[in-house]
């Protein structure tokens, strides 16, 4: 009984694709509506959600129609068609309208050259230099307002944010302050408190207001002529669309050409070829220097992934006969006889109740996790650049190429272990990864790097694990809708964190994301506690590789 890695392989390009396509999504989409177009965290975290909330309705949708679905093509593969192909002119389209809102800003204002200087040189600026920026900033604001562009509503709304900050008290002594690290006492009140003696929690707050005022004055572009915001909506919206067509038909087709005992080993594969389309994803965006500076020239994003994804397909309908490998997959249940399990379990139109309760919290556990876990990947190319002065690109590799080390040594301890013991560990391990983070400076940024090591650890580690844990409680015919049930719940909680994560930084401040994503992994471990089906007793295995196989519990 052993797993076809090649067929595995190729089944997984599918699943590739699609995770090169939410990498890049996920890495440049926010940094763009929030540099170039303006938006604050907690509306560029409701556009954020937008192919969660899509993908809620859509992905049990396209699961179900798929596994009715009959063509000569088989169930999963004709929505695996359209759907890329039209996502990835969408995507590419999307070029156009960035490049366009970057013109715009780039002949309405001097905000690049200056955030460009500012980028290059701020970890080495004294309290002058602080004093400095903020008097050019006022003055651009002053202009702006003595030329008409804004009203004297919007310059004191800017003045209060940035400059004066929200606290009430006697500027001219620090004593007589409320003064509150929260990210938003404003630049004067900062300068005051400390005295000229700048702290690292001073310059965080610092960077955190300069960049309030870039954001702000994006905004001012994309509100006096929204033609180009409202183009780039309507285009992410059709890619957005034609993913979650085919997500659960894509996920769905390894358990539908694997049998039961290996879909851990199956699934391995298929996470490993997804943090491959992440490798590669990142990797393009470091090689074009992408991955740091806001207002660049995201072009080679758009068209190189464009491209990859229909090469991608190309070698997936070359490789891949579905209904060829479903009638292998039949002849394997009937030679391992698996056929009258699966034909008992058909008898039944609902899951034991003791099933029932383990399938919810397994599903309220992928939601938990999922709200910490998404809403850093969602938020790190805005937050590594600006709170640690840090590129987000090699944090993110060496994350994945962590994981994809571990995939194989995850699969032996689940099938040791078992999966539930094996995902408690990974939730623990991602807690501390995470609740780490808050207290790196730019100073110790270099530290990223070890704890985003442990990161993609724990990550793989919960997630190499989860899904088969869902399936493996599903009726033969239903694979399909337990995909989709899975989807929906972490589609669910993708839902909910870029909007909440966004509405809570913008009122602390851009630290607070990982003392957030920590709380939320840490729960998952009290829903996921427990859990009493879903997992494997695993038999001796013959050799390394055969430690993938398990059993069905």
């Amino acid at each position: 009984m052993k797993l076809n890695y090649k067929k595995t392989f190729y089944v997984g390009l599918a699943f590739l694709l699609i995770t090169l396509f939410w990498r890049t999504y996920d890495l440049i989409i926010a940094k763009i509506l929030i540099d170039k177009f303006g938006l604050n965290q907690f509306v560029s975290g409701i556009i954020m959600s937008l192919d969660n909330v899509l993908a809620l309705f859509l992905i049990p949708l396209f699961g179900s129609l798929s596994d009715k679905k009959k063509s000569k093509r088989g169930r999963r593969t004709p929505y695996i068609i359209v759907g890329t192909i039209i996502a990835a002119f969408a995507f590419l389209s999307l070029t156009f309208a960035d490049n366009f809102q970057q013109a715009k800003i780039e002949s309405e204002t001097a905000i690049v050259e200056e955030y460009n200087d500012f980028y290059d040189n701020n970890l080495e600026y004294d309290f002058t230099d602080w004093q400095d920026l903020r008097d050019g900033i006022i003055l651009q604001w002053q202009e702006l307002k003595d030329d008409g562009v804004i009203d004297q509503e919007a310059y004191d709304s800017f003045y209060e944010e940035v400059i004066d900050g929200d606290d009430t008290g006697d500027e001219t002594n620090p004593d007589a302050l409320d003064y509150e690290k929260d990210n938003r006492e404003g630049m004067n009140e900062i300068f005051t408190y400390s005295a000229g003696d700048l702290d690292n929690e001073d310059l965080k707050d610092l960077r955190e207001l300069y960049y309030l005022h870039l954001n702000k004055r994006a905004w001012i572009v994309t509100s006096r002529s929204p033609f180009t915001f409202i183009v780039f909506m309507v285009v992410l919206l059709a890619a957005l669309l034609s993913m979650a067509t085919f997500r659960s038909p894509a996920v769905a087709l390894m358990p539908d050409v694997t049998i039961k005992p290996l879909r851990s080993k199956g699934n391995a594969v298929i996470n490993l070829m997804g943090t491959v389309g992440g490798i590669i994803a990142t990797v393009m965006l470091m090689a074009f220097a992408l991955d740091g500076r806001s207002y660049v020239n995201y072009a080679p994003a758009f068209i190189i992934t464009s491209a990859l994804m229909l090469v991608l397909l190309a070698i997936f309908l070359w490789k891949v006969k579905e209904p060829k490998l479903v009638k292998e997959k039949e002849e394997m249940d009937k030679q391992y006889n698996l056929v009258e399990v699966e034909e008992e379990s058909e008898v039944q139109e609902k899951l034991p109740a003791a099933k029932r309760k383990s399938l919810l919290l397994i599903l309220f556990s992928v939601a938990l996790w999922f709200i910490g876990y998404n809403a850093v990947m969602s938020k790190l190319s805005d937050y590594a650049p600006k709170v640690l002065g840090l590129d987000y690109g090699l944090p993110i590799i060496i994350a994945q190429m962590a994981a994809l080390i571990a995939f194989i040594p995850i699969g032996i301890l689940a099938t040791r272990i078992g999966r539930k013991k094996t995902i408690l560990i990974g939730i623990i391990a991602l807690t501390v990864c995470f609740g780490t983070v808050y207290f790196l400076t730019p100073s110790t940024a270099f530290l990223m790097y070890i704890i985003f090591a442990l990161t993609g650890v724990a990550w793989a580690t919960i997630n190499v694990n989860s899904y088969p844990m869902v399936v493996e409680l599903a009726k033969g015919s239903d694979v399909g809708k337990y995909t989709g049930y899975y989807y929906t719940f972490s589609m669910s909680a993708q839902i909910v964190t870029p909007i909440l994560s966004g509405l809570l930084m913008d009122s602390f401040g851009r630290t607070i994301l990982f003392p957030y994503a920590a709380l939320f992994v840490l729960s998952s471990f009290v829903t996921m506690f427990f859990v009493k089906h879903g997992d494997f007793k695993a038999p001796k295995k013959g050799d390394v590789l055969e430690s993938f196989d398990v059993d069905v519990d």
